[in-house]
């Protein structure tokens, strides 16, 4: 059995949970990204109090690493890291694109039988540029994470055989520009389960991350 305390400061949507074996157990959520930072500590005291468990039964921290708000991540990084220094254990990291397309992949369960379907998280980079990846049903990086600014041609190899599902708060300008009829978009709203899936798995596999030379994963300067 793994208790796992999950913090995600990455995007506009901040989110700590406590999640057994995967499992939630007690959530809390702020919606103001400029309240990150004071959001947190006591976020996390009240789901610890609401969930009756203590700091020292928890197995492991797992964080959002990014790519997202420089400052959200940072935030994020720091609290996870002097937790798990303070008490001595494992820390987890987890990338926000993975988060995204786990959650997709899972909400709208795309059958295959016709044509091949990948999905694509995005988030905005400002400007015509946004951090992003691709991913096959079994969360496989087909582009690894990274920054691309989007135009016409954009994505134009893979949707050429494979039907691209698109979604993040940075698809809404490759919309503007998209009109490839293997291209779809879907709405999404952070749901804390999907990063306590994964955190749990990489739990199971002692996937666990070097708490002093881990950092944030910005893609950018």
């Amino acid at each position: 059995m793994s208790l796992l305390l999950n913090i995600d400061t990455a995007l506009d949507t901040a989110c700590v949970s406590i999640a057994i074996d995967g499992r939630i157990l007690q959530e809390a959520f702020n919606n103001n990204q400029k309240d990150h930072a004071a959001f947190l500590q006591p976020a996390i005291q009240l789901i610890l109090k609401n969930a009756d468990v203590t700091l020292k039964e928890i197995d492991a921290v797992a964080v959002v690493a990014g790519p997202g708000s420089y400052t959200g991540i940072r935030v994020g990084m720091a609290s996870a890291k002097g937790l798990c220094f303070a008490l001595n254990k494992p820390l987890i990291t987890v990338g926000t694109l993975d988060v995204l397309a786990w959650q997709v992949i899972n909400q709208l369960k795309i059958s295959q039988i016709d044509t091949p379907t990948l999905f694509c998280p995005m988030i905005d980079a400002r400007r015509m540029e946004v951090f992003t990846g691709v991913y096959d049903m079994a969360l496989n990086a087909l582009l690894l994470p990274c920054t691309v600014i989007v135009e016409k041609k954009s994505f134009t190899n893979l949707l050429l055989k494979n039907k691209i599902i698109f979604f993040g708060n940075g698809s809404v300008k490759w919309q503007q520009l998209c009109d490839n009829d293997n291209a779809r978009f879907a709405e999404l709203k952070n749901n804390p389960l999907y990063m306590s899936e994964l955190s749990f798995k990489k739990y199971l596999k002692n996937e666990f991350a070097d708490i002093a030379y881990t950092d944030p994963l910005y893609l950018k300067e």
